[in-house]
């Protein structure tokens, strides 16, 4: 039997070959294996940001009810295993290991994330799921997950500027292209959309037959409060997955569990050391979530920090990404700035970060970390932000975590 390490490395090396959008491929490939993509029902959710934390909190919810819940989300923070769950446990390294060479050998031609999203269809069947969780790698209209039967529910969340060389340069030109998961018969969730956006959407609702449901409050019984921490920051998302919740039948209790007991690392996430030392990790990778991380960096949200001056930004990013506008809509929040590049290829040079806006610049990630925390001392509070792959990397290294390499499929 082949080993983790082996299967894993195979795997990377189909990472040059990029991610191939089309379907052709992974039809192909699923009727090979009996089609296992139509053994359960599907929730599948599409959006620019905020769609992994709907699904995060769509399957602890599910899980609450009594359903068997599979879990399918990208990339991964720090393990691999984290993107194939099965009621909230990511596989072990031993079943990873065999579904991924199992796909490989008979199906040599998908790319890195076909592979991958076919795995975590075979372990759902074998795990005799009734429920996937799946969310969209890039688009929705030719990404791999899109192989599967119209969903019970499809969900949008926020649509904004990302992946435009491949799905368009206009908010209603990406927002068609995630709209391409709204099949016959499904229920139709969206979150606070760009009038554009939404127009196109209810286009292709309109055309398919589908069905969109008003978007609810975030509460299961609204005007109560929750357990959730720090729900005031994911209400529109969170306000997404209790619609779905609802739509599949879940009652307010289970709802409200399922909430209080969702695990999503990385997303507006407070680690506390030695009873202070705090630090916010949150993926926001392009200028929409930079917004959003800006909101929740207010003091009266962060506590008993008196202003920005106690704060330190610790940011890097892709070089694809809008990195330039994420630091000005991040300007104002932090009184210190450090940047590193994350640790993966196609990393933006921090040194043209300090350039546009002052800051230090680290060499890797351990000492941006050191360097913030000293700059901010014991009580002050070290913001790490820009790219998931920057905050995987802190996470592992802040909690002593075993990682696998990261990679931006």
């Amino acid at each position: 039997m082949t080993d983790f390490a082996t299967a894993l490395a195979r795997l990377y090396a189909l990472i040059p070959a990029g991610q191939k959008l089309g379907l052709e491929r992974m039809q192909a490939a699923c009727q090979l294996f009996g089609n296992p993509e139509r053994a359960f029902e599907v929730v599948h959710v599409a959006g620019t940001n905020g769609k992994g934390t709907v699904c995060a909190f769509t399957a602890s919810m599910a899980k609450a009810a009594g359903r068997r819940v599979g879990l399918y989300t990208s990339p991964h923070l720090v393990r691999f295993a984290e993107r194939i769950q099965i009621d909230g446990t990511p596989l072990d390294d031993a079943t990873v290991a065999r579904l991924l060479t199992e796909v490989m050998d008979k199906a040599p031609d998908l790319t890195f994330f076909e592979v991958v999203t076919l795995a975590a269809f075979l372990a759902f069947r074998e795990a005799e799921v009734d429920l996937a969780v799946l969310e969209v790698g890039v688009g929705g209209r030719l990404d791999a997950t899109n192989v599967v039967p119209p969903p019970r529910i499809a969900a949008v969340t926020r649509i904004s500027y990302d992946h435009v060389a491949d799905l368009g340069d206009t908010l209603g030109l990406i927002a068609t292209e995630k709209a391409g998961i709204i099949k016959p018969g499904s229920t139709v969730v969206l979150g606070k959309l760009h009038p554009e956006a939404r127009a196109a959407i209810e286009t292709r609702a309109q055309e398919v037959g589908a069905r969109i449901v008003p978007l609810g409050p975030p509460e299961p019984v609204p005007g109560a409060p929750l357990a959730y921490p720090r729900t005031a920051l994911v209400g529109s998302n969170l306000a997404v997955a209790v619609t779905i919740g609802r739509e599949l039948g879940i009652a307010s209790e289970a709802l409200a569990q399922g909430i209080e007991a969702t695990q999503w690392p990385g997303r507006n996430e407070l680690l506390h050391r030695n009873g202070q030392e705090l630090t916010l990790l949150d993926c926001a990778h392009n200028p929409d979530g930079a917004v959003a991380l800006s909101h929740s960096l207010d003091p009266s949200v962060l506590g008993e920090i008196e202003s920005r001056r106690e704060i330190a930004l610790v940011f890097g990013a892709l070089a694809t990404k809008n990195w330039r506008a994420m630091l000005r809509r991040l300007e104002n929040v932090a009184g210190h700035r450090v940047y590193v590049a994350p640790p993966v290829k196609r990393a933006a040079d921090p040194r043209e970060m300090a350039a546009l806006i002052p800051g230090e610049v680290a060499p890797d990630v351990t000492q941006a970390l050191d360097r913030a925390r000293a700059l901010v001392g014991a009580r002050g509070v070290v913001v790490v932000a820009g790219s998931i792959f920057l905050v995987g990397a802190a996470r592992a290294l802040l909690l002593n975590l075993p990682s696998d390499p990261p990679v931006a499929l």
